[in-house]
């Protein structure tokens, strides 16, 4: 919403620079988006060089057969030549004239100059060259009753700020300038003038307008109030100045006195109208009705629109002639040789304004109004200050009466406010008079009530004032949310907070990026073909695809199986930027379809991609190459810090490289994979050019964090007796894995075996063909004595018997 500062004085002047007016509105809820400066610029005393002159005489440039040289009079006897290249210059007109020194809007700064031998000592103004009007074929010919020499200022607006402001949608009061100027009146206190649509305009018609056009509306629910008036007489011409500068400034463009009246009229009130020739009316008779499916109209920006069951025609005789509060139909629009004029205010469906415009792709000044839903009082109102400057502006006569078919208008809405009420959600006691002054000031009609107040909600708010809470909103931002005392929530009545899986989910990616991982997010949509991409198994459930009914794309038809597309389409985007050291992760959730019939399973996973060069966050780690170990010892950390117990099989889907491959198991569920990516598919997804593939590893975090809720958290008491720790070495059979051994030696060791670690394996001609052996750390610790080494040989026996009974190991001396 735009506003001119000028404008807006005329109705509420509190004396305050634009930028204060601005702060003023901000702060009570209208927020100012920028100032925009129009016309000319009012620093340095500019407006002074710009006087209204008259041309005492306009002849022939004796050099130049399109310039004329022209006598301007302007105070008392002071008379300059002025150099014009106008047609319409001539004797006698009284001009708008630019006085060397003088700056115009686009910068330019005035000189006496000479033309083609004549010296010009000054200018003579056209619309355009002051941003008056569009009208650049001629210079501006002003009223005879202007006083010469006189600063055209004081006439005629040169130069104005515009307050650019942002309207929140429940808010369609603020979309005019007397709206702004009620809510500036509210928190500067400043007089507010009468409201425009309060004062109508004398009938002098001959015909009653009912017997000069038939209203029929059809559907009254989306069309509550269809009004018209008739103006017979009617010169259409162009605007007089001062309503061409009005609109100019707003960033309307003038056409002629009876749209510029309607558009004037929509930015004064916020009431959208449209004028109809009525001798081009067919019958002469409208009619509001909904479109049948396909119907086609030419609106007035000669667009042919075709038009679906939802949307709602003004139509006449001959078929549509308007689509209902957007916009006109070309059938009927008013032209220079129009002589009478039928006005219409009406007020429409919001919802079905917004579906029909944004459907057509069709957005106007009247649609952005009538979505918000405006009162069906504002279109009575709208009438009066129409009827009163189709009058003044285009000498036309109103017909008595004024056609309304309207609904039955709700009574205005009445709340209790409760001063009690008020202190609870501020935090601070406002006295009900305050209360009152406040709200009277917005309009609201305001009586006491034992203490309380019953108020009624003027029609301009009926749709967003409806509560209470409402109410005290009000009173809050007008009296400034800047002096409610800042109170904290008190602690015992203290509600929300993390639950443990959300603190685990927190505790995963806190860790990620704690390990120098940055968080991505990427989309959930996918290609089809992603999973052919990928080389997925047909038993592999990420082959499982959810289509999507109404895709943005076929590049995003589904809907994401695993987060590793998404990753890899990251580490392209970034190697092609020559980023190739990449540490990333993501946490997001994934869908699998389960049939049309039935919910598609959504999961949460969190996957990491690592490529180039690692450097760990250690002070005396080396930097190297992610493989698969550096990608394990993240998982590892992720794991052990989110308290599981986690194992790796071999393993891995498809698009792991073989050998480099596991399968992550908790609980022994699946639970996701770890690995090197293959190299094929690297190159498939544009990573060929790295050096070696990325490594990666995803999980099913919701599966993780689901175990970690499960196992209970148990904390043992400090053991201020000293551990004793020996190393083992036990020789398997290849295929044994190194956890079942380690399984083996914990089963067996009983409460006082604190910790068993792997810390080597051998092959080799000391053990045998077929054969290897895992060196192992064990650490024993008893809360009650310090064990002996006797202790301890006990212990040892009973792994040394359960390692050969299990897993067929021997201990080597």
């Amino acid at each position: 919403m735009k506003a001119p500062v000028a404008w807006l004085r005329e109705y509420c002047d509190p004396g305050l620079s634009s930028e204060e007016i601005g702060e003023r509105l901000s702060l009570s809820g209208t927020e100012l988006e920028r100032i925009l400066r129009v016309g000319v610029p009012s620093t340095d005393g500019n407006p002074g060089f710009f006087r209204i002159g008259k041309v005492l005489s306009a002849e022939q440039h004796p050099d130049a057969d399109r310039l004329s040289v022209c006598n301007v009079q302007l105070a008392g006897s002071d008379t300059r030549t002025i150099v014009c290249g106008a047609p319409n210059v001539a004797a006698g007109e009284t001009v708008l004239v630019a006085l060397p020194g003088a700056v115009l809007p686009d910068g330019t700064k005035l000189g006496r100059v000479k033309l083609r031998g004549v010296v010009s000592d000054g200018m003579i103004l056209s619309e355009t060259e002051v941003q008056l009007g569009t009208d650049s074929a001629g210079i501006m010919v002003l009223p005879d009753s202007l006083e010469a020499g006189e600063e055209a200022g004081r006439y005629v607006t040169l130069g104005d700020d515009v307050l650019e402001l942002e309207v929140s949608p429940n808010r369609p009061d603020c979309m005019c300038v007397y709206g702004i100027a009620r809510e500036l009146h509210a928190v500067t206190e400043s007089p507010l003038a009468a409201d425009p649509g309060s004062e109508d305009a004398p009938a002098e018609g001959e015909s009653e307008a009912g017997h000069l056009l038939a209203v029929t509306v059809a559907d009254p629910e989306l069309c509550p109030r269809f009004s018209v008036r008739i103006f017979t007489d009617v010169e259409v011409g162009p605007s007089p100045l001062w309503l061409k500068a009005r609109l100019t400034a707003i960033g309307q463009r003038p056409i002629n006195n009876v749209v510029d009246i309607t558009n004037y009229v929509m930015l004064l009130l916020g009431q959208p109208l449209h004028a109809y020739d009525l001798d081009r009316v067919a019958g002469p008779a409208l009619t509001v009705r909904r479109a049948h499916e396909g119907e086609r109209l030419v609106t007035l920006d000669a667009e042919h629109r075709v038009l679906d069951a939802e949307a709602v025609l003004v139509c006449d005789a001959d078929g549509p002639t308007g689509i209902g509060g957007i916009m006109g139909g070309a059938r009927s629009e008013v032209s220079a040789d129009t002589r009478r004029i039928a006005m219409e205010a009406a007020t429409w469906s919001g919802p079905n304004i917004l579906e029909t415009s944004t459907k057509l792709g069709l957005r106007t000044e009247a649609s952005a109004r009538f979505e918000r839903q405006l009162h069906p009082e504002l279109a009575l109102a709208a009438q009066r200050l129409a009827a009163r400057l189709m009058v003044e502006v285009s000498g036309a006569r109103m017909a008595p009466g004024t056609i309304d078919v309207a609904q039955p208008v709700p009574p205005a809405h009445r709340i209790e406010l409760r001063s009690q009420r008020v202190e609870g959600l501020l935090g601070e006691r406002i006295e009900p008079a305050e209360s009152t002054a406040i709200l009277a000031r917005l309009a609201f009609g305001v009586e006491p009530r034992d203490g309380d107040l019953d108020v009624e909600v003027p029609y301009f708010r009926d749709g967003d004032v409806r509560r209470e809470a409402d109410l005290i909103e009000e009173v809050a931002r007008i009296r400034g949310l800047s002096r409610l005392p800042a109170t904290l929530p008190s602690r015992r009545h203290a509600v929300g907070g993390l639950t443990r899986a959300q603190k685990l989910r927190r505790t995963a990616a806190d860790l990620l990026r704690g390990r120098g991982l940055s968080e991505v997010i990427t989309f959930s949509f996918i290609s089809p073909q992603v999973t052919a991409k990928l080389r997925l198994a047909p038993y592999d459930a990420r082959t499982r695809v959810l289509m999507i009914t109404n895709p943005l794309s076929e590049e995003h038809a589904a809907m994401r199986t695993t987060l590793l597309p998404g990753l890899l389409d990251a580490a392209q985007h970034n190697v092609a930027r020559d980023r190739r050291s990449l540490r990333m992760f993501e946490t997001g959730r994934v869908f699998l379809s389960n049939g049309q019939e039935v919910q598609p399973e959504e999961r949460l996973h969190v996957g990491v991609l690592l490529a180039g060069e690692w450097q760990p966050k250690t002070w005396r780690s080396e930097p190297r190459r992610p493989d698969f170990y550096v990608v394990k010892g993240l998982l590892a950390g992720l794991l052990e810090a989110l308290g599981v117990e986690w194992r790796l099989v071999d393993g891995g889907p498809s698009f792991l490289h073989p050998g480099r491959a596991a399968e992550v198991l908790v609980e022994a569920h699946d639970v996701g994979y770890i690995g090197e990516l293959h190299p094929s598919v690297a190159r498939d997804f544009g990573l060929g050019e790295l050096e070696q593939p990325p490594a990666v590893f995803e999980i099913d975090l919701g599966q993780v964090v689901a175990a970690a809720e499960r196992k209970e958290r148990r904390y043992d008491d400090l053991i201020t007796y000293p551990a004793v720790l020996q190393d083992i070495a036990v020789v398997v059979d290849d295929a044994v894995e190194a956890q079942t051994v380690a399984d083996a030696v914990r089963a067996a060791g009983g409460p006082e075996l604190r910790s068993v670690q792997i810390f080597d394996l051998y092959r080799g001609e000391q053990v045998g063909p077929g054969k290897k052996s895992l060196a192992l750390r064990l650490e024993f610790r008893s809360p009650e004595r310090t064990l002996t080494d006797e202790d301890v040989a006990a212990i040892r026996k009973r792994i040394e018997a359960r390692l050969a009974s299990e897993v067929g190991g021997t201990l080597r001396a």
